[in-house]
Protein backbone atom coordinates (compact mmCIF):
# COMPACT_ATOMS: atom_id res chain seq x y z
CA UNK A 1 0.00 0.00 0.00
CA UNK A 2 2.94 2.35 0.87
CA UNK A 3 4.66 1.57 -2.53
CA UNK A 4 1.28 2.68 -4.46
CA UNK A 5 0.34 5.95 -2.30
CA UNK A 6 4.64 6.47 -3.11
CA UNK A 7 3.77 6.17 -6.90
CA UNK A 8 0.42 8.02 -7.09
CA UNK A 9 1.57 11.03 -5.15
CA UNK A 10 5.48 10.98 -7.29
CA UNK A 11 4.10 12.92 -10.29
CA UNK A 12 3.31 15.75 -7.85
CA UNK A 13 6.25 16.76 -6.69
CA UNK A 14 7.97 17.36 -9.87
CA UNK A 15 8.69 21.08 -10.61
CA UNK A 16 10.03 22.63 -13.54
CA UNK A 17 10.91 26.51 -14.24
CA UNK A 18 12.14 28.15 -17.24
CA UNK A 19 15.96 28.31 -17.46
CA UNK A 20 17.23 31.03 -19.07
CA UNK A 21 20.50 30.29 -19.88
CA UNK A 22 20.00 26.27 -20.17
CA UNK A 23 20.38 27.08 -24.22
CA UNK A 24 22.82 28.94 -26.42
CA UNK A 25 21.57 32.00 -27.60
CA UNK A 26 18.76 33.10 -25.42
CA UNK A 27 20.10 36.68 -24.92
CA UNK A 28 20.09 36.85 -29.19
CA UNK A 29 16.35 34.98 -29.14
CA UNK A 30 15.24 37.91 -26.43
CA UNK A 31 16.77 40.32 -28.22
CA UNK A 32 14.85 39.25 -31.95
CA UNK A 33 11.47 38.76 -30.00
CA UNK A 34 11.77 42.16 -28.83
CA UNK A 35 12.63 43.89 -31.77
CA UNK A 36 9.39 41.87 -33.29
CA UNK A 37 7.58 43.38 -31.56
CA UNK A 38 8.64 47.18 -31.63
CA UNK A 39 7.90 46.20 -35.55
CA UNK A 40 4.60 45.09 -34.77
CA UNK A 41 3.75 48.30 -32.68
CA UNK A 42 5.19 50.27 -35.30
CA UNK A 43 2.83 48.94 -38.06
CA UNK A 44 -0.16 48.64 -36.08
CA UNK A 45 0.93 52.81 -35.28
CA UNK A 46 0.95 53.10 -38.58
CA UNK A 47 -2.17 50.85 -39.83
CA UNK A 48 -4.23 53.35 -37.50
CA UNK A 49 -3.00 56.56 -39.28
CA UNK A 50 -3.85 54.92 -42.69
CA UNK A 51 -7.49 53.88 -41.71
CA UNK A 52 -8.26 56.99 -39.60
CA UNK A 53 -7.28 58.62 -43.27
CA UNK A 54 -9.11 56.14 -45.21
CA UNK A 55 -11.96 56.91 -42.29
CA UNK A 56 -12.53 60.36 -43.00
CA UNK A 57 -12.10 60.17 -46.36
CA UNK A 58 -14.85 57.87 -46.59
CA UNK A 59 -17.08 60.42 -43.49
CA UNK A 60 -16.22 63.36 -45.61
CA UNK A 61 -17.06 61.99 -49.69
CA UNK A 62 -20.01 60.45 -48.40
CA UNK A 63 -19.22 57.05 -48.92
CA UNK A 64 -20.08 54.39 -46.44
CA UNK A 65 -18.40 51.76 -47.25
CA UNK A 66 -15.14 53.12 -47.10
CA UNK A 67 -16.05 54.94 -43.69
CA UNK A 68 -16.95 51.23 -42.78
CA UNK A 69 -13.74 49.92 -43.97
CA UNK A 70 -11.71 53.05 -42.11
CA UNK A 71 -13.55 52.31 -38.65
CA UNK A 72 -12.78 48.72 -39.07
CA UNK A 73 -9.14 49.58 -39.63
CA UNK A 74 -9.11 51.63 -36.80
CA UNK A 75 -10.55 48.85 -34.43
CA UNK A 76 -8.11 46.05 -36.19
CA UNK A 77 -5.34 48.38 -35.56
CA UNK A 78 -5.95 49.38 -32.09
CA UNK A 79 -6.70 45.52 -31.50
CA UNK A 80 -3.20 44.74 -32.28
CA UNK A 81 -0.87 47.19 -30.88
CA UNK A 82 -3.10 46.36 -27.85
CA UNK A 83 -1.68 42.21 -28.27
CA UNK A 84 1.78 43.50 -29.11
CA UNK A 85 2.24 45.61 -26.20
CA UNK A 86 0.47 42.96 -23.97
CA UNK A 87 1.90 40.16 -25.19
CA UNK A 88 4.42 39.66 -22.29
CA UNK A 89 2.03 40.00 -19.73
CA UNK A 90 -0.22 37.55 -21.31
CA UNK A 91 2.09 34.98 -21.23
CA UNK A 92 3.22 35.38 -17.79
CA UNK A 93 -0.08 35.75 -16.78
CA UNK A 94 -1.15 32.09 -18.01
CA UNK A 95 2.28 30.39 -17.15
CA UNK A 96 1.22 31.24 -13.48
CA UNK A 97 -2.48 30.26 -13.84
CA UNK A 98 -0.87 26.87 -15.28
CA UNK A 99 1.05 26.47 -12.76
CA UNK A 100 -1.61 26.64 -10.25
CA UNK A 101 -3.43 23.65 -12.18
Amino acid sequence: MDLLTAALLLPLDIEIDPNSNGLPGIGQLKKIVGASMTVGLVLAVLALIISAIVWALGANSSNPHLAGRGKLGVLVAVGAAIVCGASVTLVNFFWNVGQQV
